[in-house]
């Protein structure tokens, strides 16, 4: 067996072992949605109501957020819940306006006589979760619920998750996330999906199947006493929502999820924003698998537990098996052992379920999560391949969040743009803040060029012409998400001088090192 032979059985071989990876992680979509059609009449419901409502307070962390402060301070001040029960604790780690609006904001309620309470921190040491724990020493309430700036509360919150707490095993109500600007873009409209996909069907299937689930950092209301149980509020990873979640959940904590009772919020409205939430959500879900994985599977969970918690745990992992797919795009079609190029029946029946797997799960999954919600589960099907291609498109810098947290290297907390009502406006004003040249827009536009090349060879070669609608997508994806950053970086750089040094304060503030 010569040189040229043992090349083409090694890429061979990593090429289907990375199939069957992501063919597996497809599987586990298929059982998400099982999970869910299973469990779907099974609605939490409280075992009665209290007589006497519990004292709660209500934290509003926030950092930078001159647009969004006063909205959600009003907002969340008119919830219908006893005057004397509730406590609400600004927590503002500002460095900007934003200090200014909120205090001004707070002590115009304080003088209508409402408990409010405006903490601000000189640094940001844990940033998110050490403002939760630094304003825990002054929290007065039995239940702490927690909004972030861009959220609108609901007027009725506390009222329809209060009462599931008189179980006495509960430690989070979690409601659904809305998307207050869903339909501004295609942007917006894939987040939308995304996420629908997401507390539609996994957090159902996940709570009502009695498997673990995660806070989503925003939207819910924790018992103090499961916080305090599981250890607080923790600072070394990304993600310190999954990571208490999960602590809690180990401690024999139960989580009530309400997808009936939504939590209205606004989406990242531009490319850039919307990857830096990605990258500290894959970030910070990396490290918790690395910090969690081995106490979830050493622990006395039950095994469906213990296996939906790998899926979970593991499951960011998916953006490098995919970015190794596309790496090996061209060797694969070299060697003629893309899927269907060897020609023979076997081989067919085994890329056929292969391509199903890992492919039509996700349409399976977003269909289900909009016919859940809305009773269409067309829907998605419109935007299906600009969802693929979004997906595919960010696994360049997602897969570079998986490699830092695998490696230990620390960064900062960068926050998610909030831009409120004016979101057009507000993120053009937003624009001097970061002017930091960043290299990975280079690196996805390269992709897209090299998806181009594999699809020019596939159009050649008759064998490998069925890979040629994904590599379309796979391009189209590269180049929206690179063309995108770039215009964000172009508006950034475009910043007149004066406004430098103001670039300057605030990148400093945004890309501290976690302590």
């Amino acid at each position: 067996m010569d040189v040229a032979e043992l090349a083409q059985m090694a890429f061979m071989l990593l090429y289907t072992v990375l199939l069957i990876i992501v063919s597996i992680f497809g599987v586990h979509r298929y059982v998400l949605v099982y999970l869910y059609w299973r469990n779907r009449e099974k609605s939490p419901k409280p075992a009665g109501r209290f007589d006497e409502l519990p004292h709660v307070t209500i934290q509003l962390p926030m950092f930078n957020e001159r647009y969004v402060a006063r909205r959600i301070i009003e907002t969340t001040c008119e919830i219908d819940y006893p005057r004397e029960k509730l406590q609400i604790q600004v927590l503002d780690d500002s460095t900007d306006e934003t200090t200014e609006i909120a205090r001004q904001t707070v002590e115009a309620i304080q003088a209508r006589g409402l408990d409010i309470e405006y903490i601000h921190r000189d640094d940001r040491t844990g940033f998110k979760a050490g403002a939760l724990a630094n304003g825990m020493k002054t929290a007065t309430g039995e239940y702490i619920a927690i909004f972030d700036a861009d959220f609108v509360p609901k007027h009725d919150f506390l009222t329809t998750t209060i009462h599931h707490f008189l179980d006495p095993k509960v430690c989070v109500v979690q409601t659904r996330w809305e998307h207050i600007n869903r339909d501004n873009s295609l942007l917006t409209k894939s987040q939308a999906i995304f996420l629908d996909g997401h507390f539609a069907i996994e957090h159902v299937a996940r709570n009502r199947s009695g498997r673990f689930m995660s806070f989503n950092g925003t939207g819910g209301i924790w018992r103090r006493a499961a916080i305090d149980d599981a250890g607080g509020w923790h600072h070394d990873t990304l993600t310190e929502d999954l990571d208490l979640s999960y602590r809690a959940q180990l401690k024999g904590w139960t989580f009530v999820f309400l997808p009936q009772h939504i939590s209205p919020a606004e989406l990242p409205p531009e490319m850039a924003a919307f990857k830096a939430q990605q990258f500290r959500w894959t970030k910070g879900g990396a490290q918790n698998g690395l910090k969690l994985m081995p106490k979830v599977l050493m622990s006395k969970a039950p095994l469906k537990v213990k296996v939906e918690a790998f899926f979970q745990l593991a499951g960011f992992t998916i953006h490098i098996f995919m970015l190794g797919l596309v790496l090996l795009m061209f060797p694969a079609m070299y060697f003629q052992c893309l899927p269907l190029e060897t020609g023979t029946a076997w081989r067919t029946l085994v890329d056929v379920g292969i391509f199903t797997l890992a492919t039509m799960s996700a349409t399976v999954f977003y269909c289900a999560g909009q016919g859940a919600l809305r009773g269409n589960w067309r829907f998605p099907l419109r935007y299906g391949p600009v969802m693929m291609a979004l997906g595919v498109g960010l696994c360049v810098s997602n897969t570079k969040a998986i490699l830092e947290a695998w490696l230990g290297r620390k960064s900062g907390f960068v926050r998610t743009p909030k831009y409120g009502r004016d979101s057009a406006n507000n993120y053009a004003d937003t624009q001097v803040k970061k002017r930091r040249r960043k290299w990975l827009p280079y690196v996805e536009f390269a992709m897209g060029l090299y998806m181009v090349g594999c699809l020019i060879c596939a159009i050649f070669d008759l064998r490998a012409a069925i890979t040629a609608p994904f590599l379309v997508i796979f391009a189209f994806g590269f180049f929206y998400v690179s063309v995108l950053s770039f215009q964000a970086e172009r508006a950034q750089h475009a910043a007149p001088p004066e406004e430098a040094a103001l670039a300057a304060d605030t990148e400093m503030a945004d890309t501290e090192m976690l302590s």
